[in-house]
């Protein structure tokens, strides 16, 4: 948005421009320079309340929209108060936006700074979980309505589609961020490859002149302990900005057992970034980022005994590059490019059992794509082609160490090493179109994927939605065709002929990506002018399921894939965006999934070979099937300076397969923790975690502010059990009560 604030000669006034968004939770303001020029970028789409409040002028406020990546250009007039004008803008104008086609979630910065502090390496998932529809397994991989590691980030314009989660890629920290998008239906034709949920992050703060910043300390339970600091400087047209953060604690993944044996962890991140104009209708950024992580592999009881040590290492170095040219008021053309260098090591000690391993795998990404964006009368048109190019290299050797855990003819020992080139490129056009009240975002895709199989597919996405101003009310629709591709983490190994040795009894299928169909219809609704309910049904039917398994007994995962899924379940959500001195939510959805046999892709061996090969019809509930999950967070502000909170998380439990009786797990893992798991079901039991937090603003002045925090998460102390995998792998229990401090200071 650029405004130009004048006073009734039409000359510039110097003055502050206050942006609300209630639907995004966005606010803000921002200075206007001596020519009263006022410039907010990366605004999420939607409808913004105006105001200014000036000395000697009478207030102004009214509304605009924001509908493209090209500029919207406005003026503000003041003029003055002896003037009698009454130009009211409710809060309700701004909490819907009628013009938005499909469904989709923001967590602005107001939920992002308040949010409950997270132990380090999960702070984004742990914010988007609170999003109905998404939950998380084991070690926070966020599973979006019922979709195994098919979870895309988009950081910065930049497609991130390998596993985010704390055991396989460095952390981006929700400090680091400005505000999420979330989509799970009505998704974009420029979004592709990763399908079950998108995650657009957008890290960049808006430039105001001179220098500002965060500083952050945290610390708590578990040893738990983290510094992150960030600051810009803005001169003009030109943004230089950088952020470091460094933590750890003695609980970074989730433990297999209670006593949260050999779980330490430690984080670091640095990150750069440039952003300036280049003449009147040029732009060009840069953003250098590199994260690193090292930690534990939590043991069980046996591998604890036996003196165990696995540890894994996790290294990402990303370099971004951006070029904006606006070729008229209404057409904007972008480019975006990325090389990614990304590490993932995992190592064991002489005493690991049942089998030692390494593994060393790594990959560069090379990232380019191109996009132009036209309005015209009621049409906003964004077009686009990507190309995506991953070197993957994979290295991995076993040695067994207690052959009586596996099947007789396991060889000893095995290494493989392989590299292979995976290349995608896709091409999208997608239509805007504003009708009155009704809304449609038409789009089409096309993608190519050539790694062991090669394919391509065109997706038809189509997304309507009809407001009714006077009942505050939104009614949309959604058909999303998508094509998503396999997850590559050690692809090249379940794949190839090498693996034929690990067993006499061996089932290898090329593992395809999925297609599928997903349909979504809903609505949501302005309560009061200060509530807005969320409410949704949708239905998904994919082919080629993705799911995922485990080689031997060991932390190597790797993809695996059923003849379909369906997937079906209703959201609601109640937003306070700001009631008085009330804000927070209420989220419930109810979800079911279910795969069907028989498996058509990924490595089978021994007795999961057996039954793949005779396994052909019949359905089993998907690893995801959580029926019912909930969260509540509400925030009163007690005092100007001061505020409490309480939370609460409850689901109905996922299911589980193991091997033996309730009477063997009871002899590995005892009592406290079988008496949480329901054998006659095959479920977890439910969980339920309460929390409470408390803020108190210690120092506001000018621009100069101090807040500190103070959370208590699962204070009703609860054994929570999130996932049972059977004997060494596949267990993950939730932390104990655990108590954290937060102190952040901004200038």
């Amino acid at each position: 948005m650029r405004l130009r604030v004048t006073d009734p000669a039409g000359l510039g006034v110097r003055t502050t421009v206050e942006l609300t968004n209630e639907a995004s939770e966005y606010h803000n303001e921002f200075a206007t320079d001596e020519s009263g020029l006022m410039v907010a970028r990366r605004l999420p789409f939607g409808v913004y309340r105006v105001r200014i409040e000036q000395a000697g002028f009478a207030g102004f406020s009214e509304v605009i929209e924001i509908r493209s990546a090209i500029p919207v250009h406005a003026d503000a007039q003041l003029i003055l108060p002896s003037v009698t004008t009454s130009v009211t803008v409710p809060a309700a104008e701004t909490l819907i936006d009628p013009s938005r086609a499909g469904s989709s979630n923001t967590i602005g910065n107001e939920t992002i700074v308040r949010r409950m502090t997270s132990l380090p390496g999960r702070s984004l998932q742990e914010l988007i979980q609170n999003e109905p529809g998404w939950i998380t397994e084991g070690n926070a991989v966020l599973h979006p309505r019922g979709s195994e590691y098919q979870t895309q980030f988009v950081v910065d314009g930049i497609p991130l589609t390998d596993n985010r989660s704390p055991g396989f890629a460095p952390e981006i920290s929700a400090d680091d961020v400005d505000a999420i998008q979330i989509y799970t239906a009505g998704i974009p034709a420029e979004f592709g490859r990763k399908m079950g949920g998108v995650v657009e992050v957008n890290t960049l703060k808006n430039a105001e002149p001179g220098w500002h910043g965060q500083v952050t300390l945290s610390g708590g339970s578990f040893g738990t302990g983290g510094a992150d600091g960030r600051a810009q400087y803005a001169r003009g047209t030109n943004v230089f900005g950088g952020s470091a953060s460094g933590s750890l604690t003695d609980r970074y993944l989730n433990p297999v057992v209670p006593e949260n044996y050999t779980n330490d962890g430690r984080l670091g991140d640095v990150a750069v970034h440039y952003e300036g104009d280049v003449g009147a209708s040029d732009r060009i950024g840069v953003i250098l980022r590199r994260g690193v992580s090292a930690f534990q592999i939590p043991n069980e009881q046996v591998q604890q005994s036996a003196g165990q040590r696995q540890t894994g290492d996790n290294a990402e170095t990303i370099a971004i590059a951006s070029y904006q040219h606006v070729f008229s008021a209404r057409a904007l053309g972008s480019v975006r490019g990325m090389v990614r260098d990304s590490l993932n090591e995992l190592s064991s000690n002489a005493d690991s059992t049942p089998v030692y391993a390494d593994e060393h795998n790594r990959f560069r990404e090379v990232y380019g794509g191109a996009a132009f964006a036209l309005h015209r009368g009621r049409q906003e048109w964004k077009m686009g082609i990507e190309s995506d190019s991953t070197f993957l290299h994979e290295k991995f050797s076993d040695t067994i160490t207690d052959a009586s855990q596996f099947p007789v003819g396991t060889p000893p020992a095995f290494s493989f090493q392989g590299s292979r080139p995976a290349l995608e490129q896709s091409a999208y056009v997608q239509d805007l179109i504003r009708l009155g009240n009704w809304t449609v975002n038409a789009g089409l895709r096309w993608d190519h994927y050539q790694l062991l199989v090669n394919q391509n597919a065109v997706s038809p996405r189509l997304a309507v939605a009809r407001y009714f101003p006077r009942a505050g009310l939104q009614i949309h629709a959604s058909y999303d065709r998508i094509f998503q591709t396999p997850s590559s983490a050690n692809l090249l190994l379940s794949s190839s002929t090498q693996v034929v040795s690990l067993s006499p009894s061996v089932l290898r299928l090329p593992v395809e990506p999925s297609h599928g169909n997903y349909f979504e219809i809903g609505g949501t609704k302005a309560l009061a002018g200060a509530v807005r309910f969320d409410a949704n049904y949708f239905r998904r039917y994919v082919s080629n399921f993705a799911d995922d398994d485990q080689l031997l007994n060991t932390a190597v995962s790797f993809p695996i894939a059923f003849r379909k899924a369906v997937i079906y379940g209703a959201e609601g959500k109640i937003e306070i965006p700001n009631w008085h001195r009330f804000s927070g939510f209420a989220g419930y959805s109810y979800m079911v999934g279910n795969a069907w046999f028989p498996v058509t892709g990924g490595l089978f061996l021994a007795d999961e070979a057996a039954d793949a090969k005779t396994q052909l019809t019949g359905h089993f509930p998907d690893s995801q099937d959580q029926r019912n999950s909930a969260r509540l967070r509400v925030r009163y502000q007690l005092l100007s300076r001061f505020w409490i909170a309480g939370s609460a998380a409850y689901g109905s439990g996922l299911p589980f397969q193991f091997t033996g009786t309730a009477q063997d797990a009871l002899s590995e893992y005892g009592e406290a923790m079988v008496s949480r798991l329901d054998f006659a079901r095959g479920r977890v039991r439910p969980s339920m975690d309460l929390g409470a937090s408390a803020g108190v603003d210690i120092y506001q002045r000018d621009r100069v502010s101090v807040r500190l925090q103070a959370d208590v998460e699962n204070l009703n102390n609860r054994l929570n059990v999130i996932d049972f995998g059977g004997l060494f792998s596949g267990n993950a229990i939730a932390p104990p009560r655990s108590f954290f401090l937060r102190l952040q200071s901004g200038f």
